[in-house]
């Protein structure tokens, strides 16, 4: 969880927040109120591609201009983020969706402050996390060690303990022991290659490893792709939750911070 230069801590009652989840097919954005709810309808754009840094800051202004005027706006952002900057961003260090990485757009990408280049575009604090993050601040119960698995391009991570959001790691790009890491094993390329079927035995799968070395107590299981698990038994400990959650996560990250 990251904030702008520009942060304060200090909110009126009424705050309204703008939510924005980046995601590597839909750039997605609502403004919510003190209680997480929407006061406008969620507005959603295509995730251009090529998509350097700063043609995607015109894009979020974009969605923003679009908007009721808010206090301060949360961005869930499909990569590494420490202190407002990029460390890695798989899906968007791509000529196309889908298509393999780039080394210039991955340059492009590494070490840029995106939570800075958003506030001064915004003129409001902006906090930047990853989307795995922010979607867990929606949805954890606040008990034990609960663990958040999205499935959208690739495979998004989030951990929590007793309702504290830990520092993110890159969990999904741990080895599977399979086939390449948790991204390829369960990512959406992986979901059209091999059919929904076997990929809904291989998201069983992930889940029982994941667990292996975390030993959660509950795992919430979102993002697009989470739809196609609606008949799938996940066992005890699982949860799937509703894809609107990356963006009402948008109140919570700013609330943790207390």
């Amino acid at each position: 969880m990251t904030d702008s230069p520009h942060a304060t801590t200090i909110w009126p009652p009424d705050v309204l927040t703008l939510a924005i989840d980046v995601g590597g097919s839909g750039l997605k954005a609502s403004v919510l109120d003190v209680n997480g709810q929407m006061i406008a309808e969620r507005v959603r754009i295509e995730t251009p591609y090529p998509c350097p840094p700063t043609l995607l800051v015109k894009k979020l202004t974009e969605l923003k201009d679009q908007l009721p005027p808010a206090s301060r706006a949360s961005v869930g952002f499909p990569g590494l983020v420490r202190s407002g900057r990029v460390l890695n961003i798989p899906s968007l260090s791509r000529l196309e969706y889908g298509g393999p990485r780039d080394e210039a757009m991955a340059t492009a990408w590494q070490n840029y402050d995106l939570a800075s280049a958003l506030a001064d575009e915004f003129d409001i604090p902006v906090k930047v996390a990853n989307d795995a993050d922010v979607q867990g601040c929606a949805v954890v119960e606040g008990t034990g060690f609960e663990f958040v698995m999205t499935l959208g391009t690739g495979c998004g991570t989030a951990v929590f303990h007793e309702g504290r959001l830990l520092p993110h790691m890159e969990l999904s790009h741990a080895p599977t022991g399979f086939d390449g890491d948790f991204d390829d094993y369960v990512g959406n390329a992986a979901r059209k290659e091999i059919g929904k079927k076997q990929w809904r035995k291989r998201v069983v799968n992930a889940m029982q490893i994941f667990d292996e070395f975390l030993f959660y107590d509950k795992i919430y299981v979102g993002g697009g792709n989470a739809k196609h698990l609606s008949t799938v038994d996940l066992g005890p400990k699982a949860k799937i939750v509703a894809n609107t959650a990356g963006i009402l996560g948008g109140i919570r990250i700013w609330e943790l911070e207390r």
